[in-house]
């Protein structure tokens, strides 16, 4: 087991993953910039080491100073958390380049399935269902328009680096491809350093669920079952819950089949999150792979008890899963709000600033996982996100109402942030109903 790892993040994910490597007697080392000097992940490591000025450039996304950090504590390992150099495979070769352990996958795999050409074409391989579309990258416009009619209006073009809806378009003809080709193209090449782009079939009305995987490198690859991510603005998550609360038990065990099969043929290992969309007819879909821990992960921890965390920890120390894919048992429902500082009343404006009041909610079957305390400043330079509210219920009805009340009892001050949403959003038949698609939230808010 490791000694000492060293946390390349911030916020609540590295608050998770400090208290996961305490629990395993491991010391840990927090990076922070200047606008996080007095922040919570910093106070409660064992160590701290300042990497630079507010920009994420500067800091959190410079990988030599978080590597000289990590050597100057004599680390063993570094835990790269969710977002900035998580799904990075140069900074996972360069940590090992340098004798620390990323806690994460391989390179290959990372590569392989952070491209979503390759990723797709190894899907179709090994049976996985995947979109109608081009089968490799689109090079000009002629090849698109080929494929578009082939399978039909309306198409999705996609970048092969994309994420968070970024290099992403929807055409409905000829001359909307066109355009959006180039379009996406030139926002993957800005967002991504990668022009490449891929078309498929546009799937309307879709639901998104994904599966939780955690593999060894000893071979062993399980799934932790479904969540359901379908509630969304701007493809962005805002509440997620584990089971998916639609899909029978043949689909589960058919969608979560099909992720342990993609991640075993890429020789997957650590926890990752094999994304799908799924149509009105309840057929899947691949969309990515997330070869990183998911912002989401407490509510399937709160279904199957395992600690996703750990669990890579322990992997990228070598350690085998203590468990096959028979003990992994389904337990009650979980649901997941995001508490991002953004005025919902201003177009989600973000927040920035002091909070002088912090008052959490609790209760039976209520987890809070934040950074954010009374006399916390929110700082400008990143994502909003400032709180995750989960609960853990015998049932989705029992969840909703217990999230609910949970809600009611936040209070952050003077910060606006998204808890009047959630609330709303908690009493909507639609989504009590569960019937939903990734554009109702939208729908709803400009209704």
């Amino acid at each position: 087991m490791f000694k000492r790892i060293l946390i390349a993040n911030r916020g609540e994910i590295a608050v998770r993953i400090i208290r996961a490597a305490r629990e395993l007697g491991v010391q840990t080392v927090a990076v922070y910039s200047t606008a996080d000097a007095e922040s919570k992940h910093r106070r409660i490591a064992d160590e701290s080491i300042c990497i630079g000025p507010p920009a994420a450039a500067e800091s959190y996304l410079n990988i030599p100073r978080i590597i000289s950090a990590a050597e100057v504590a004599n680390v063993d390992a570094i835990h790269p958390g969710y977002g900035f150099l998580a799904e990075n495979a140069h900074f996972a070769e360069v940590c090992r380049s340098c004798n620390i352990e990323f806690i994460g996958p391989s390179v290959e795999s990372m590569r392989l399935l952070g491209d979503k050409v390759a990723c797709k074409q190894l899907a179709i391989k090994h049976k996985v269902p995947t979109s109608p579309g081009s089968k490799g990258k689109i090079d000009d416009e002629k090849q698109a328009l080929k494929v578009a009619r082939e399978i039909g209006y309306p198409v999705m073009i996609k970048a092969a680096a994309g994420g968070g809806g970024r290099g992403m378009r929807v055409a409905n003809n000829d001359m909307a491809l066109r355009s959006g080709i180039k379009a996406a193209m030139q926002e993957a090449e800005a967002a991504f350093g990668d022009a490449t782009v891929y078309v498929e079939k546009f799937i309307d009305q879709a639901r998104h669920v994904e599966v939780q995987v955690l593999g060894d490198q000893h071979g062993s690859v399980v799934h932790l079952f479904e969540r359901d991510c379908t509630m969304q603005r701007r493809k962005q998550k805002l509440i997620e819950e584990a089971p998916c609360p639609v899909i029978t038990r043949e689909q589960r065990t058919k969608i979560c089949g099909a992720a342990v099969r993609l991640c075993k043929a890429a020789g997957y290992y650590s926890a990752g999150t094999v994304e799908f969309l799924m149509d009105r007819d309840k057929q899947f879909y691949l969309m990515e792979v997330n070869t990183r821990v998911q912002v989401e992960h407490p509510v399937t921890e709160m279904i199957t008890g395992i600690d996703i965390v750990k669990q890579q920890i322990l992997v990228a120390a070598g350690e085998k899963l203590p468990f096959a894919q028979k003990d992994v048992k389904m337990n009650g429902h979980a649901i997941e709000a995001r508490i991002n500082a953004e005025d919902p009343e201003r177009d989600f404006a973000p927040c920035a600033g002091p909070v002088r009041e912090f008052f959490p909610p609790g209760g039976f079957g209520v987890r809070l996982d934040t950074h954010c305390h009374s006399g916390y400043t929110v700082p400008p330079n990143y994502d909003s996100m400032i709180a995750k509210l989960i609960v853990h219920r015998a049932n989705r009805e029992e969840a909703i109402q217990t999230l609910h009340q949970a809600l009611r009892e936040f209070r952050v001050s003077p910060t606006k942030t998204t808890i009047p949403l959630h609330e709303r959003l908690m009493l909507n038949g639609n989504f009590v109903r569960s019937e939903i698609d990734i554009n109702f939230v939208e729908r709803l808010l400009s209704g």
